[in-house]
């Protein structure tokens, strides 16, 4: 079974506003409270072949996970792959747009996000053997939350400073409309504003020409 991940985030850019909607969301909900932290590093690679992923891949795989791959390889279009080192869990992560966006920072996306038993060097490399390069490596630290119901990671992202994402994932295409907007009412509820597609992907853009500059440090910039 295909599972479609709707996301959408909002740009906090400093702490306080990181803060103002923690207390937001305990406001509203007596039950939100933090579930985790981590710390993650997020490889994002560009050039290559699916197919020839899937084939390099698929023994690190069985059962549904197995499945899960087979599935988004065969349907899915304009793919972004990356690695992740989440603390001491590695992942391979597919995520494929089917709303029309780019499969790196779409709203609704088919999702593949599994862990590895190998290295993140080891990973990194295997794909690599499929035809990949990196196209930008990212450094974040991240609390997650649920907000009645919905998944809300609070993210201290290098170069883009805080963000939040909203994220809930379904196995009903038919429903991602429905569960989009319960998303934007939830973000209304707390104050908060989408993040456009057009300036997120002007952001992305920057910090992928210049992710050396930003990759493990405290930096930030600001895109309009």
């Amino acid at each position: 079974m295909s599972h479609f991940e709707i996301e959408i985030k909002s740009l906090l850019g400093e702490k306080k506003n990181a803060e103002a909607l923690i207390e937001a969301m305990k406001s509203h909900d007596g039950e939100c409270a933090l579930l985790s932290k981590n710390t993650q590093l997020n490889h994002y690679f560009t050039g290559g072949s699916i197919h020839e992923l899937y084939k390099k891949v698929e023994h690190l795989f069985t059962g549904v996970e197995h499945e899960k791959i087979k599935t988004i390889t065969e349907r899915g279009k304009d793919f972004s792959i990356r690695t992740r080192q989440r603390d001491d869990e590695v992942l391979l992560v597919i995520k494929a747009a089917i709303d029309g966006g780019t499969s790196a920072n779409a709203v609704s996306r088919l999702e593949f996000e599994e862990p590895v038993a190998i290295t993140l060097t080891g990973l990194d490399d295997l794909l690599m053997t499929a035809g990949y390069t990196y196209e930008a490596k990212w450094s974040r630290r991240r609390e997650e939350y649920v907000y009645k119901g919905v998944a809300v990671c609070i993210d201290k992202n290098a170069g883009y400073g805080y963000l939040a994402e909203f994220e809930t994932v379904t196995e009903d295409e038919s429903s991602l409309p429905a569960v989009r907007e319960k998303l934007k009412e939830l973000m209304d509820e707390l104050g908060v504003a989408e993040l456009p597609q057009e300036r997120l992907a002007r952001m992305f853009a920057h910090y992928n020409s210049n992710w050396k500059e930003y990759y493990g440090t405290e930096k930030t910039f600001v895109i309009e």
